[in-house]
């Protein structure tokens, strides 16, 4: 998109003076360039000014995630103006360098910058006709779509396959998140360990805006792929650890909201989520109803009990010390909290949902 409306800026004599992906946000599951004031009088002869930028937050992240690990492109989280072009050359494979496009727009970049680094700053004297930066535009454009990530198997994104729930389970599941929909009617949606969205488009198809979010790479993508499929709007797939979530960043850590600070929203979901939380990741149920209490005011969540096969393969691996993680004593905490309207058992299954309203 960014460089679509570069290419259209130049028609009327307008150029871009940044390409940050922070000037992109989703709308209706379509992308919106929402910077206006990025647009400056076209120079006949002078260089893409927002040129190091688009490379910094676009085709060294990419190219990263497409030759070397998709988990790099947490790289943005340290980097607000992008991922630099010599970091970015020291880590895509050597092979890059006999690929025209990356060994010019990375890897020369990247020389380039450090030969001038220490250098007095001068005028520079050649210039680039509105026909070569076309060109430039042509030759990012083209390098980008030839991108692809092949999702691998992960535990989670076939997670639908080796779950343990039956066909019964799984359908009265999807049922009673409906009628928790239906009942409230929220307007906003957060569905928290996503996976690849199954739940999520259960308030998307009714037309509530709706956050998917997930801590598996593959998982989202998959999500992604098949809103854009299906052409669903209101499903926006997000990659977040809840363990450790976006952070505030930039300059006084306000430049760009915290997750939290991004809420709260009317309705959360927080389904086969509870033991990742508690077991996997050591939370005790009070900090996790806080931190749930914090960023909704009605929460759908299922409680998973330790005689759940999926819990008991977490507990394989390492002691038992989690003596309160009962039923009882997470209706107890998170009574604290909520206060619980609904709790409904899924059948085949001794997972119980429930329907909680925070507390004033």
């Amino acid at each position: 998109m960014t460089l679509a409306i570069q290419k259209q800026a130049l028609l009327f004599d307008m150029s871009l003076k940044d390409a940050s992906a922070y000037n992109i946000q989703f709308l209706d599951g379509r992308p919106i360039f929402i910077d206006t004031l990025s647009f400056e009088r076209y120079k006949e002869g002078k260089p893409w000014t927002a040129y190091r930028q688009f490379c910094q937050h676009f085709l060294a992240p990419l190219a990263l995630m497409h030759y070397t690990d998709v988990r790099l492109n947490q790289l943005l989280r340290i980097y607000i103006d992008g991922i630099p072009a010599d970091l970015a050359a020291s880590l895509l494979p050597v092979t890059t360098h006999l690929r025209f496009s990356l060994l010019t727009h990375i890897h020369l970049h990247a020389r380039s910058q450090r030969y001038f680094g220490n250098k007095p700053i001068r005028k520079a004297k050649g210039s680039v006709s509105r026909l070569a930066m076309n060109g430039i535009i042509d030759n990012l454009e083209s390098t980008i779509r030839k991108f692809k990530w092949k999702t691998e198997k992960t535990v989670w994104a076939d997670y639908y396959r080796q779950t343990n729930y039956s066909t019964e389970a799984h359908e009265h599941k999807k049922m009673i998140v409906s009628e928790f929909l239906d009942l409230v009617k929220p307007a906003t949606v957060w569905d928290l360990g996503a996976n690849t969205g199954t739940f999520s488009r259960l308030a998307g198809h009714r037309g509530i805006e709706t956050v998917s979010f997930d801590i598996d790479p593959a998982a989202v993508e998959k999500n992604y792929l098949e809103c854009l499929e299906q052409n669903e709007t209101k499903i926006l797939p997000l990659l977040v650890d809840l363990s450790n979530p976006s952070p505030g960043t930039g300059w006084e850590n306000r430049e760009r909201m915290s997750l939290m600070e991004r809420g709260p929203v009317e309705m959360a979901f927080a389904l086969a989520l509870i033991h990742h939380l508690a077991i996997y990741n050591n939370l005790p149920f009070h900090k996790i109803a806080s931190f749930f209490s914090s960023v909704c005011t009605v929460l759908v969540i299922e409680f998973v009990p330790k005689t759940d096969s999926q819990v008991q393969r977490m507990l394989d691996a390492r002691e038992d010390i989690f003596s309160d993680y009962t039923q009882e004593a997470f209706e107890k905490t998170f009574a604290v909290f909520f206060d619980i309207k609904n709790r409904v058992q899924i059948k085949g299954s001794k997972r119980m949902l429930y329907l909680m309203e925070r507390r004033p």
